[in-house]
């Protein structure tokens, strides 16, 4: 005897129904993968994007809020800032030398090395020689009171600024500010550091209260005024 085995036909309609239910099947095993992939781009592109950022603010630029009357007419109380640090930070590296990152007349913002975490807004009045002078030089021609030849010697007296003994012009300054009963003892720069004073000077603390800063105290130049929008500018 012989068994004949059944076979299963489908119908058009069950075919296509099977072709569907599979074709569905692949695009639910297909949608889960598209999902972590989008996920994974996403996460790349939030971590570039905070790495980018830390690496702006930690080398290049950061902002900050002027706190106190030091600065004003210049900059006032709550008045947001832009810093430019790569200068600084280049100038304070090793083998890196014959270049200073500021000049006379800027306004910087530096570490204080007095109060712990404290950073103070000041202008730069006056900066030691770029490069110090290896010279051999006779005993004679040295400062009257021993200080290195190449130092700069800066005098505040009477509300002027004296710079090698010669008085420098401070258009920034109200005319009030250019008068002054204080007289300082004169200060020598020598090479990396800077004085400093306050635009209103009659309640800024600065050079003439802690001397000069240091390089390795520079925090970096600031650039522009960025709040209120109304006086937005470079600085």
């Amino acid at each position: 005897m012989v068994h004949f085995g059944h076979i299963q036909l489908l119908d058009k309609d069950d075919y296509v129904e099977n072709q569907n239910q599979a074709a569905a099947s692949s695009e639910e095993e297909e949608i889960p993968q598209n999902l972590r992939r989008e996920v994974t781009e996403l996460v790349k592109m939030v971590l570039l994007f905070l790495i980018v950022f830390w690496g702006l603010k930690a080398f290049v630029i950061e902002g900050y809020e002027v706190q106190g009357d030091s600065m004003i007419p210049t900059l006032e109380d709550r008045e947001r800032i832009l810093v430019f640090k790569l200068p600084a930070m280049i100038s304070g590296l090793p083998l890196i030398g014959g270049f200073s990152p500021l000049k006379p007349g800027d306004i910087v913002v530096f570490q204080s090395n007095v109060e712990l975490n404290k950073r103070y807004i000041k202008r730069v009045i006056a900066q030691g020689p770029v490069q110090t002078s290896r010279k051999t030089v006779e005993a004679d021609a040295v400062h009257q009171d021993g200080h290195d030849p190449d130092s700069v010697k800066v005098l505040f007296e009477k509300g002027s600024v004296y710079v090698n003994n010669q008085k420098i012009e401070e258009p920034y300054l109200v005319h009030e500010e250019q008068r002054s009963p204080d007289v300082r003892e004169p200060i020598y720069l020598d090479a990396g550091e800077y004085y400093v004073l306050g635009d209103h000077r009659s309640v800024s603390k600065d050079s003439r209260s802690f001397d000069e800063v240091h390089q390795e105290q520079l925090i970096g130049k600031a650039v522009l005024r960025i709040w209120p929008l109304s006086s937005f500018g470079f600085l």
